[in-house]
């Protein structure tokens, strides 16, 4: 972002609001900019990988990444009702969406990798959700950008820029706040919501300040 763009924002910042990862606004926002984005880079962790559960992939973009370097990888997303809806005109015989976990593992038949970027803070009840997670018995469990706390810590209200939400940038002719409520996500809870699994990795974020990264892999 430029720096006169960031001083006009801090100036004058949006005037209007919307709330929650349904508004259909926003949805529409995240899908139209993932659609046209043309993504570098790759993924390292789908190398040699055939089927990623996505929890809370937006309308794709990881596997828009992720096919540059494995183009037969099949990928679902499970996201909301309102974002799965309106980013089924981009599924493909190995890209699909869903709102529902089980319904998205049936596709997938057998998911060797469960993947999710700074999503399960979002969501109402992050335990029960993560342990749905596990009863899909994903190979490996590949979570980022997790905000884990040792203590209770009340949800609090986030702010962000509509234009700030997907990839790359749309031109727009009034951007406007997005709010919604993140949760903290007790460690205790977390880790042991992966029954049947063992920490293979863990530290801190560097994509966001103050969470974590972990990789859970599947004991036999």
């Amino acid at each position: 972002m430029n720096l006169m763009r960031k001083l006009r924002r801090k100036l004058f910042p949006p005037r209007k609001v919307i709330e929650g990862y349904e508004n259909e606004e926003l949805v529409e926002t995240i899908f139209r900019k993932t659609a046209v984005y043309e993504p570098t880079g790759d993924l390292p962790f789908v190398v040699g990988v055939k089927t990623v559960l996505d929890f809370g992939g937006g309308a794709g973009l990881h596997y828009k990444v992720a096919c540059r370097q494995s183009p037969d990888i099949r990928w679902a997303v499970v996201e909301t009702p309102a974002m799965a809806a309106r980013a089924r005109e981009l599924a493909t015989d190995r890209l699909m969406f869903f709102s529902d976990i089980g319904k998205a593992a049936n596709w997938l038949g057998n998911v060797e990798l469960m993947h999710s970027n700074g999503a399960i803070q979002y969501v109402p009840n992050a335990i029960e959700t993560v342990r749905l997670l596990c009863a899909t018995q994903p190979a490996t469990m590949l979570w980022h950008r997790v905000p884990i706390s040792d203590v209770p810590v009340e949800p609090e209200l986030q702010t962000s820029f509509l234009s700030d939400n997907g990839p790359g940038s749309l031109s727009s002719a009034e951007d406007k706040l997005v709010k919604y409520v993140r949760n903290w996500i007790p460690e205790a809870a977390f880790i042991a919501a992966h029954q049947s699994y063992a920490i293979a990795e863990r530290g801190p974020d560097p994509r966001e300040h103050g969470t974590q990264q972990f990789r859970f892999v599947r004991q036999s």
